[in-house]
């Protein structure tokens, strides 16, 4: 009887840690003297599997360290479907190293997250796209810690903290979709609240976009909180985004995304870059051409 008490219990451990969902995983090593050789490798294995490569990011402050990102029209089709904050969803993106090590985003862990309750009518296209960036990157271990798929669908890092959904990411509302557009694209390009566009995708037909936002503000620009959460291995975690939804501009909050985004760090960790949701809503706010200020919230 103990025998069989303790086999249950094994296999109980071995099916909830199987059963856990990281962000991110790990692919082949490439060749490269510097970052810049080895995204430009990435780039094309990504061509090469059918993918279009959107744009490349390499953080300020952070020398080494980089981040592809391309889409998979197959899956532009379901986010479109979707709507709504699924065009979080757009982008794949593909994290980089000097030393030729590469990471992508997990499609069963953010699409869980970002399609919630569509997800299992949707979980075939995820599967295919998982097959898709496996034949193109490889297919190694998972990394960046691991959450429960069940609590994917309407996660929060902890109890009180910001959903998918909450009313803060709202940041700007404007007469029509193009206009939202449009403002987005300007404050951009005279780099509004000190960010720079990494990507932009647009599905015109849904009145859906997003776009990739470095932040380059001094202190709190990308390569400096993420290193200060050690995190930085991880970079494919990065750029954050600011989306068009209909006539409304957006960013989710930090507390959500950022969470999302690094599951396994702990609050003291988070409590070293305490300020930074302040700061990403107000430089998402001069992004979304909104005279927001912060609502006070921190880690």
């Amino acid at each position: 009887m103990l025998l069989q008490r303790i086999t249950a219990w094994a296999l109980l451990v071995v099916s909830s840690s199987a059963w856990a969902v990281s962000p991110y995983v790990q692919g082949d090593p490439v060749a490269g003297a510097n970052v810049q050789a080895v995204a430009t490798a990435v780039e094309g294995k990504l061509k090469s599997g059918g993918f279009k490569v959107v744009g490349k990011y390499f953080p300020k402050n952070l020398a080494g360290y980089g981040v592809v990102i391309a889409t998979d029209d197959a899956m532009l089709d379901e986010v479109g479907s979707v709507g709504g904050y699924a065009v979080m969803g757009a982008a794949v993106r593909v994290g980089v190293k000097a030393d030729g090590s590469v990471a992508y985003t997990n499609p069963d862990y953010w699409y869980r997250a970002y399609f919630r309750k569509d997800f299992e009518k949707k979980e075939e296209a995820v599967k295919a796209l998982q097959g898709r960036l496996q034949k193109a990157l490889g297919a190694g271990k998972g990394l960046g810690g691991d959450e429960a798929p069940s609590s994917l669908t309407h996660y929060r890092y902890m109890i009180g903290m910001e959903r998918l959904d909450s009313y803060k990411n709202k940041l700007a509302e404007y007469g029509s979709f193009a206009e939202a557009l449009k403002a987005v694209r300007e404050n951009l390009a005279k780099g509004a609240g000190k960010t720079a566009k990494v990507y932009e995708i647009v599905l015109p037909d849904r009145k859906l976009a997003v776009f990739g936002v470095a932040m380059n503000g001094s202190g709190s620009s990308d390569g400096e909180w993420i290193s200060k959460i050690d995190m930085q291995n991880n970079i494919t975690g990065l750029p954050y985004e600011v989306y068009v939804i209909n006539n409304e501009v957006g960013a989710p909050h930090g507390r959500f995304r950022i969470a999302l985004a690094f599951p396994d760090v702990g609050m003291g960790q988070f409590m070293r870059i305490s300020s930074l949701p302040n700061t990403i809503i107000e430089t998402m706010s001069a992004v979304a051409g909104a005279d927001k200020k912060s609502s006070g919230d921190s880690w």
